[in-house]
């Protein structure tokens, strides 16, 4: 497996570019302000801001209300997971998904006929799961270059907040021993608890004991007010054995600025700028932070489940994490997964691709772009060196009258 684009994520990674792709703090409340979301020409969009959670000093705010702006190019979170490719290999198909969060309502666009929602699950008010199924398993509705990772699978939508988004760990156990009870071969776990609850831990081991992939995001999303003073600490259920802890990254792999501090990450995805649907109407919205990221994973989770059958969940975060772009924390790519052979070791097996070309991973669109960079590059450089050249030769040519430096030689002697 090759290396990210160095090269590219460095021109991403412009403090310009940064600042665009958080979303303001204000998106943590009712009516978050528009955000813009880059575009390759340079020219970007407005699109509203997906809270995670309502204001909840204003209980009787209205919910999130629908987008009326559509999203006219694929952002770079799709791009950078290389999903066209990946749904010409495999879609998730025959996988469920649970997800637990703030509720999924089931007929939202692209998720149609393929979503079970659990009680108070089936209304969400924040709107904030509905636009994360979409990430896991939309298929983009009218945008299908906005689909998910996942737009075969199956989601099961469970509460683990109540209806304006304030978590609780009696929820979210619920919503895991339910994850259970139906057999969801993944289950994605939106929030994060600042502390560890004996219930929680039980919960957890017995969906894990059960055969599940559990994926959490590591952190809450970042709260209003900055993160300045918000000391390292681990967050649940992401912290407990067994689960994959999944953080939010720019288009450079660094973490947002405003993201939460903590340890013990398996994975980055994207979570900044990333676009997704809502509950109501079929405009989009712009979201970040830990839980978009985590609800990636989950995605990428599912595709592995339906092209590895037989793998244990063990085996599945093994080839999520074994397959990840090389970085300070590894970046999920979701084809790799899906596609490269592992070695006993669980490292990518060379040989055994080499060997078995449907399983030969391809160069990315990242790679393939840091190629043309450095021939570009070399080109430039001898272009360069041209032009020395002939700031050096073509005075001295003029001087001899352009006959060939032997003859000017023979001429003086």
């Amino acid at each position: 497996m090759r290396p990210p684009a160095r090269g590219v994520a460095r021109l991403l990674s412009g403090a310009g570019l940064a600042a665009a792709l958080l979303l303001p703090a204000a998106a943590t409340a009712q009516g978050a302000p528009p955000s813009r979301m880059p575009a390759a020409d340079g020219k970007g969009q407005e699109l509203p801001g997906m809270p995670s959670a309502l204001d909840p000093e204003a209980d009787q705010v209205a919910c999130t209300p629908a987008s009326r702006e559509q999203a006219k190019k694929q952002d770079w979170s799709r791009q950078r997971l290389d999903l066209d490719r990946l749904h010409r290999h495999n879609t998730g198909a025959g996988v469920t998904v649970a997800l637990i969060g703030t509720g999924v309502a089931p007929g939202a666009a692209g998720l149609a006929d393929r979503v079970t929602a659990s009680g108070a699950a089936a209304d969400d008010c924040v709107g904030h799961g509905t636009f994360l199924a979409g990430l896991i398993a939309g298929t983009g509705g009218d945008a299908p270059r906005l689909a998910g990772v996942a737009p075969g699978a199956e989601l099961l939508a469970l509460r683990g907040t109540d209806e304006r988004g304030r978590a609780s760990a009696d929820l979210v156990v619920a919503a895991l021993d339910e994850a259970t009870e139906a057999g969801a071969a993944v289950i994605a776990v939106a929030v994060a608890l600042p502390s560890r609850d004996k219930e929680l831990t039980r919960a957890v081991a017995e969906a894990r004991g059960e055969g599940a992939v559990v994926v959490a995001a590591a952190t809450p999303d970042p709260p209003r007010g900055g993160t300045d003073e918000i000391p390292s600490r681990t967050y649940w259920p992401a912290g407990e054995p067994g689960v994959l802890s999944v953080a939010d990254m720019l288009p450079s792999g660094a973490r947002p600025d405003n993201s939460l501090p903590t340890i013990g990450i398996d994975l980055a995805a994207p979570g900044a700028g990333v676009v997704s649907g809502g509950p109501r109407g079929a405009g989009h919205y712009l979201g970040a932070g830990a839980s978009v990221a985590a609800a990636y994973a989950a995605g990428a989770a599912a595709v592995v489940r339906a092209a590895h059958p037989d793998d244990s969940a063990d085996a599945v975060m093994r080839r999520l994490t074994a397959t990840a772009y090389p970085a300070d924390i590894p970046q999920l790519d979701p084809y790799a997964a899906a596609t490269t052979v592992l070695g006993d070791s669980g490292a990518p097996a060379a040989a055994e691709r080499a060997a078995d070309p449907v399983t030969v991973r391809d160069t990315s669109a990242a790679d393939r772009a840091t190629d043309r960079a450095t021939l570009f590059a070399g080109l430039g450089s001898a272009a360069v060196l041209v032009v020395l050249w002939a700031a050096f030769a073509l005075p001295r040519a003029r001087a001899r009258g352009w006959r060939p430096a032997a003859a000017d030689t023979t001429a003086k002697d």
